[in-house]
């Protein structure tokens, strides 16, 4: 986990911007796999020479591929309650895939606190917006609001 938040400062980490994360590439062995994994093997994902007779030129990932991505950037980004036991994905209140992610493109994450809530004692519910940046491109691949629920001892 990377920031710990002691309990007694929670209010203090609302608005709390996280460091980018590493860039990731994203290539077309990892974009076939999703493509396998999920049933979804529209052309403009697997077949480079139909994608490459569109307006993206290539291949582009799926969009829930980019936001899969979230759980690995989240080991960058992290943020947790001091003494946290366990994490929970709680879900997302709000998606929206902006830009497409073409083969090779690199993309990373960072994320602002939006809200921190004890729901019921020793849980709390982080409420975080995302971002997912393509390198080179002045529109993020997606935006989202990232719900996750800690358990503290």
């Amino acid at each position: 986990m990377g920031q710990l938040i002691p309990t007694d400062k929670i209010a203090d980490y609302v608005g709390f911007i996280t460091e980018p994360t590493e860039w990731f590439k994203v290539e077309q062995s990892q974009i076939n796999a999703f493509a396998d994994a999920t049933l979804d093997h529209q052309f403009i994902h697997v077949d480079a020479d139909k994608a490459a007779k569109t307006p993206f030129g290539t291949t582009i990932a799926h969009g829930f591929l980019s936001l899969s991505m979230l759980s690995h950037f989240a080991e960058s980004f992290s943020v947790g309650i001091e003494g946290v036991q366990m994490g929970i994905n709680y879900g997302f209140d709000k998606v929206r895939f902006l830009a497409p992610v073409k083969v090779n493109s690199e993309i990373r994450a960072l994320a602002t606190i939006d809200s921190i809530v004890e729901k019921s004692p020793g849980k709390f519910m982080l409420a975080f917006n995302i971002t997912v940046e393509i390198k080179g491109s002045d529109k993020p691949a997606l935006m989202a609001q990232w719900l996750t629920m800690q358990v503290v001892a």
